[in-house]
């Protein structure tokens, strides 16, 4: 009987890893010096992603989920560090807000002062990258989260399209594969743009707290359907 004691602990041990809930790493993108793009009323992109990455952690959490928040202070030292930063994990989310270039773009007055926006894209997008070591995975949550997006009634934007090739265009996710967080990291990965800031109209919804939560709610649905499945298929 004593040689079945240590596959016996190996067996215990195998299924207490296996049942080790998924980590994920919720990166805020852009930093408090380089804080990307100006929103129609002036205020930063940092902002927005700081405010939907503090509500996606605990959507995450409150799914069984491990987070590892990346950048929540908005010091972050370059782009490569933040894969490095979320070593270990199972899956990373690089949480942005859009803008249009610059020809699109109409002025008007905004408390005294002339501030550039459009009417013309709206709506949130998903970057994957081929580059990213598993770029099967990165794309099946990547459609998993457009996919509960959309069923909580948000719509992606089309607009990706004039510049990107489409990935799973009904679910807005479109192929990125140069993007430094996706190809650098070493585990799945999605870049999320929630929104277009620079559209008057999208960055008051985007402001709203209750909207925040109602989006992260569906982001943290999607990451842990698609988790679920891999982490499935991959003890079968």
């Amino acid at each position: 009987m004593s040689f079945l004691r240590p596959v016996i602990v190996a067996s215990l041990c195998a299924s207490t890893v296996a049942a080790a809930p998924p980590r994920v790493a919720v990166d805020a993108g852009h930093t408090l010096a380089e804080p990307g793009a100006i929103s129609a009323r002036g205020r930063s992109e940092f902002e927005f992603n700081r405010e939907l990455a503090g509500q996606l952690a605990p959507a995450l959490r409150s799914r069984g989920a491990r987070v590892q928040e990346v950048n929540p202070a908005g010091t972050i030292g370059s782009l490569a560090a933040r894969p490095e930063q979320a070593r270990g994990s199972d899956f990373f989310i690089s949480i942005h807000h859009d803008s249009i270039n610059a020809e699109y773009l109409e002025w008007w007055d905004w408390d005294g002062e002339e501030m550039s926006h459009t009417t013309l894209k709206r709506g949130f997008g998903i970057f994957v990258s081929r580059r990213n070591p598993d770029p099967g995975t990165s794309l099946r949550c990547a459609s998993a989260i457009g996919a509960a997006l959309r069923r909580g009634g948000f719509a992606p934007t089309p607009w990706h399209g004039r510049k990107h090739q489409p990935a799973d265009a009904e679910n807005g996710v479109w192929y990125y594969d140069n993007l430094v967080v996706l190809h650098k990291a070493t585990f799945p990965a999605v870049l999320f743009e929630a929104g277009v800031i620079k559209h008057r109209d999208e960055e008051l919804e985007l402001r709203e707290a209750d909207r925040q939560a109602r989006m992260a709610d569906a982001l943290a649905t999607g990451i842990a359907a698609c988790l679920s499945v891999t982490r499935k298929s991959a003890r079968e």
